[in-house]
C-alpha cells in the first residue's frame, strides 16, 4: 500500500518502522522541523526525521500546513492509499484529509472518545483510569471526533509511569496500524458521552500543591515525569521530585515530617519522595539527598 507517514516524537516511530518492515511503500515521512536542543542548541532532527533518515526513506518538514497550498499540492501528488498520523503535532486541513484513497489513520493513545487531546496517556494516569488504550481512527476536521476503526485496551497498574505506558502504547499502535490497513475494518463512529480533553501540558503544571491528598500527588509524579515533570520550592531554591509514593503521616501541607526518608504531609496522608533532585546537581535517593541538605522536620515545603 502506498502510504505517507506523518509523526514526529519516540511514540511515533515504532508505527513507521512497522509499516516499512511490512512491506508498505512509504512515499515520505512528514516531521516537525528539527529544532534547538541539548546545551549547544543545535538544530536536531526529531526521532521520526532520524528513523526516516536510517531507513532510506524521503522526509519533508514543514512549519505548517494548514494554508500551504503548496503543501496541499504536494501532498495530493504522492497519490496515496492512506496516510498514517502519529502524533504529528499539526493540524492537518480538509485539503489533506481528503487526499489519501483511504483517508488518514491516526494512531491516538486513548479510549476514544475518553482523553481526545494532545496529552492522553499522562491524562488518564492523572485521572486514576484503571485501563487505557489505543484508537485507531479515521482522521476528520474535528479534534479526534472522527470515526473508529480499531481499538486495543491496557490495564493501568497501580504504580504505572507515563514512560512504562508510553512504551507500551506506542508497540501497540504499530500492531495495530498494521491491521486496520490489512483488514480495512468498517468504521463506527465516536459516542458524544463520556468525551473528554487531555490539554497540552505546559511547565506549569509542574508544580506540586501539598494541599492536595496524597494519592494526587503521587499520580502527579508517576505522570509528568520526565516533563512537564513535577517540583516543589524550599526557599528560592526547586526542588524536582522524580519519584514518590503515598504513605502514612500527617501535618500542614508541605511540611516534612520526622523519621526516615523525607516524608511530607498532604492536604490527606503525606507523600514519600524516594528520588529527587536539585537544580544543576544530580539525582539522589532521599536518604542520600537528606546527609547534603538541610530538610529539617518541620520545614515547609511550598
Amino acid at each position: 500500500m502506498r502510504l505517507a507517514f506523518m509523526g514526529s516524537p519516540d511514540f511515533a516511530v515504532p508505527a513507521l518502522r512497522a509499516l516499512h518492515a511490512a512491506g508498505h511503500e512509504i512515499a515520505c515521512v512528514y516531521a516537525q522541523p528539527p529544532r534547538p536542543a541539548h546545551r549547544g542548541q543545535k538544530e536536531t532532527p526529531c526521532p521520526v526525521h532520524r528513523a526516516a533518515l536510517e531507513l532510506g526513506l524521503p522526509v519533508r518538514t514543514p512549519a505548517r500546513v494548514r494554508r500551504d497550498e503548496a503543501e496541499h499540492a504536494a501532498f495530493r501528488a504522492l497519490d496515496l492509499d492512506a496516510a498514517v498520523v502519529a502524533a504529528y503535532g499539526l493540524i492537518l486541513p480538509p485539503a489533506m484529509l481528503e487526499a489519501p484513497r483511504r483517508g488518514c489513520l491516526n494512531i491516538h493513545a486513548s479510549l476514544l472518545p475518553r482523553w481526545r487531546g494532545a496529552a492522553p496517556i499522562h491524562a488518564a494516569i492523572l485521572a486514576g483510569d484503571a485501563e487505557t488504550g489505543i484508537t485507531i481512527m479515521r482522521m476528520e476536521e474535528g479534534l479526534d471526533t472522527g470515526p473508529m476503526l480499531l481499538k486495543d485496551r491496557v490495564a493501568i497498574g497501580p504504580r504505572a509511569t507515563t514512560p512504562e505506558l508510553h512504551d507500551a502504547l506506542a508497540a501497540m499502535g504499530a500492531r495495530l496500524i498494521l491491521e486496520a490497513l490489512a483488514q480495512d475494518p468498517p468504521a463506527q463512529p465516536q459516542p458524544e458521552d463520556g468525551a473528554t480533553y487531555a490539554p497540552k501540558l505546559t511547565k506549569a503544571d509542574a508544580a506540586l500543591d501539598w494541599a492536595r491528598p496524597a494519592a494526587v500527588l503521587d499520580r502527579r509524579v508517576r505522570a509528568l515525569n520526565p516533563w512537564p515533570g513535577t517540583t516543589t520550592r524550599h526557599g528560592e531554591e526547586v526542588l524536582r521530585i522524580l519519584a514518590a509514593e503515598p504513605c502514612e503521616g500527617s501535618g500542614a501541607p508541605g511540611e516534612v515530617l520526622p523519621g526516615p526518608g523525607l516524608r511530607v504531609a498532604c492536604g490527606e496522608g503525606a507523600l514519600a519522595v524516594t528520588r529527587i533532585q536539585r537544580a544543576g546537581r544530580g539525582a539522589a535517593d532521599a536518604e542520600a539527598f537528606r546527609r547534603g541538605y538541610a530538610l529539617r522536620p518541620g520545614t515547609r515545603l511550598a
